[in-house]
């Protein structure tokens, strides 16, 4: 009965269309008559992968006023948005491809299955988001002739095969997702400047990493869960594989390189330079040892076969033996280099004292060294003192004391140790890098990278002595975008909440990109801390304000809405005032100096941040959703400048 369903409202929609158009044929010229193919491609689309009749298209309203779809004046569909629907199904070819001026295609979190149709029909194509589904096969090949193509999520789904190397070719590629899938083979050799997001995580892909500029500027997390992937920008040695007839000489432990990434100086492995020459010493006196005793059971077989025929079993013995020699000494040596291993990692702990340096960082300073460097106080937190460190080496970094006075022992050495081996794993552009830590007795330190430009907060607030401007709405965006990736980083890849986000816990890295730190750090306290007053108190959702409920995922977001209420109006967030939306509206127009077309963009902000800072925690979304509607107020000012160019060149063409 379903299909005979669909064609009857195919059909009805066709009368409808048809009648409409005939009526209002006085009223429209050829340029902006409906298509019939976008509806009916639409439709098409529904009877193959809405299975569960989740999808709201209704004959009763016109097609451009459906569910998920947005029309330009010309009456074709730019926007399809059918995400998070359940729709259960799969994606037909020649459906949705046939919507020619189509920018931005979102299917994600649903559960359609299948393969990937050709989307070659998509010329105009900017965005295509499928995360999220069970998708099976590899990446059509159609993709690339997707010239306009910046946003590519495949994440989360079944897909296979090699990574094509035609990705290299995606000029304008800005957000790459692959995650999460079975891709297997080596990463092609990325090196696009406009490369800002990109994540291979969760595959079976093997090989080097390319050490290429743009690939360059993503942590290994970007890179994680492929066992056999290797290179320097995972910090992870490529050890070459051992002929068959080689002699069994241990492989080359370490690298003679090193490497200064965001302010610490680390060798890419882990390994020093005495290490590997312990190590390379020894080895070299083992295989002696072995060759040694192989010429010495050589020596002997020849011996023994200038005696004949009655000790001919002798020889057999011999030999033996020596074979057995040599390979208990591989098996020796293979466990004495395990133990020269620990030893040397036991000794450089006890080198550095107490200090824990995270996973994948090198031990390049010591606690003495950290002590002895001179130490400019930044500021004083509820959590404790910041403080700015130049150690004798030049190397700067930004060392955290927490009041363990205020943290009233709250949690034990080994809690607080478990947590911050879970907390130094996190790598993400907008994260400030937590890269070492230190306990003993009542004292507790955290080592992060330094930022040298300041907190958001100085940037929106300007100096005590003059107040700064409200910044650009472009820059508000940038911001946000940037704060919803850290946060939504922390949220979903790792499940763990920020707790105490504000504009002084925000600091602007080398290229001013928003950086959030003192991450995760309100577990190790008593909630008791976060009381009613000081700098926190605006930022507390309503449900965490009793001290026995902890920070959760949506009271970051509660937080994040304060914090962008902040940024539009430049207003301290205690100054924030309690309004309905649209009084809100008014009163922020009044404190920016926006044009009108401005005054709109900034409206789409102001709507994020109201409906994050909503008082029921269920109706808050989440950080990845944010995330999410901030890329889609890009894509929004992109198109409607795009079209502007093209109006303003039309009209340069006709004068």
């Amino acid at each position: 009965m379903a299909p005979k369903t669909n064609h009857s409202n195919t059909f009805i929609i066709f009368l409808l269309l048809t009648t409409t158009t005939f009526s209002n044929s006085t009223k429209l010229n050829n340029k902006t008559k409906p298509s019939l193919s976008d509806p009916t491609s639409l439709l098409a689309f529904k009877s193959k992968a809405d299975l569960n009749n989740h999808l709201n298209f209704t004959t009763k309203t016109p097609f451009c006023n459906w569910q998920g779809v947005e029309c330009n004046n010309e009456h074709k569909v730019i926007r399809l948005i059918l995400r998070n629907l359940d729709l259960g199904g799969f994606f037909p070819s020649r459906t949705l491809s046939n919507l020619d001026q189509l920018r931005v295609l979102s299917l994600q979190n649903n559960s359609l299955t299948g393969t990937i149709p050709n989307l070659s029909g998509l010329f105009n194509l900017k965005s295509l988001f499928l995360d999220n589904n069970y998708f099976t096969g590899s990446i059509p090949f159609s993709i690339f002739s997707l010239h306009r193509l910046k946003t590519l999520d495949f994440s989360h789904n079944n897909l296979s095969g090699n990574i094509p190397t035609h990705f290299i070719n995606v000029d304008r590629l800005y957000y790459l997702r692959l995650s999460f899938n079975s891709f297997n083979g080596t990463i092609p050799p990325f090196n696009q400047s406009s490369l800002k997001t990109f994540d291979v995580s969760g595959n079976n892909l093997s090989g080097a990493v390319p050490l290429t500029t743009a690939l360059s500027r993503f942590q290994p997390s970007s890179f994680a869960l492929n066992p056999n992937l290797c290179g320097e920008i995972i910090r992870r040695e490529c050890r070459p594989s051992t002929p068959f007839f080689s002699p069994a000489t241990p492989p080359t432990v370490g690298l003679n390189q090193s490497a200064k990434v965001h302010g610490l100086i680390r060798q890419p492995y882990g390994k020093k330079h005495d290490r590997r020459a312990v190590i390379i010493g020894f080895s070299t006196g083992i295989v002696f040892l072995l060759l040694s005793l192989a010429c010495f059971a050589v020596v002997i077989k020849k011996q023994r076969k200038k005696k004949g025929k009655g000790t001919s079993g002798s020889s057999v013995m011999a030999s033996d033996t020596a074979a057995a020699t040599v390979e208990e000494a591989v098996v020796m040596q293979m466990e004495q280099e395990r133990e020269l291993e620990q030893k040397v990692k036991r000794a450089q702990v006890a080198k550095s004292g107490s200090l824990i340096f995270c996973a994948g960082e090198s031990q390049v300073y010591t606690l003495d060294q950290l002590m002895k460097g001179s130490a400019e106080l930044l500021g004083r937190g509820c959590l404790g003192t910041t403080y700015k460190a130049v150690l004798d080496n030049r190397l700067i970094v930004t060392v955290k004391r927490l009041d363990c006075a205020k943290m009233g022992g709250y949690v034990s050495k080994d809690v607080f140790e478990r947590h911050m081996e879970s907390v130094g794993g996190l790598r993400h552009p907008n994260l400030v890098a937590v890269r070492a830590y230190f306990q003993a007795n009542q004292e507790r330190l955290i080592i992060y990278d330094y930022q040298p430009n300041g907190s958001l907060f100085s940037l929106i607030h300007g100096s005590r002595s003059s107040r700064a401007r409200p910044l650009h709405w472009t820059s508000c965006l940038k911001i946000a975008e940037d704060l919803a990736q850290g946060l939504s980083y922390i949220h979903q890849a790792w499940r763990l909440v920020h707790g105490n986000l504000k504009s002084t816990n925000v600091l602007l890295g080398p290229d001013f990109e928003a950086c959030v730190t003192d991450y995760c750090l309100s577990v190790l306290t008593n909630p008791s801390t976060f009381d009613e007053v000081g700098d926190s108190a605006p930022y507390r959702a309503p449900e965490t304000r009793n001290p026995n409920h902890q920070p959760t995922p949506k009271s970051d977001v509660y937080a994040y809405g304060i914090l962008l209420l902040e940024l539009l109006t430049g207003k301290y967030a205690s100054e924030l005032p309690f309004m309905v939306p649209g009084d809100m509206s008014k009163w922020v127009r009044s404190i920016r100096d926006d044009n009108g077309s401005e005054d709109n963009r900034m409206d789409m902000l102001l709507q994020v941040a109201t409906t994050c800072s909503l008082i029921s925690p269920e109706q808050r979304p989440t950080m990845w959703q944010v995330l999410k509607m901030l890329q889609e107020i890009k894509e929004i000012v992109l198109l409607e400048d795009s079209e502007l160019d093209l109006r303003s060149s039309n009209a340069i063409a006709m004068s």
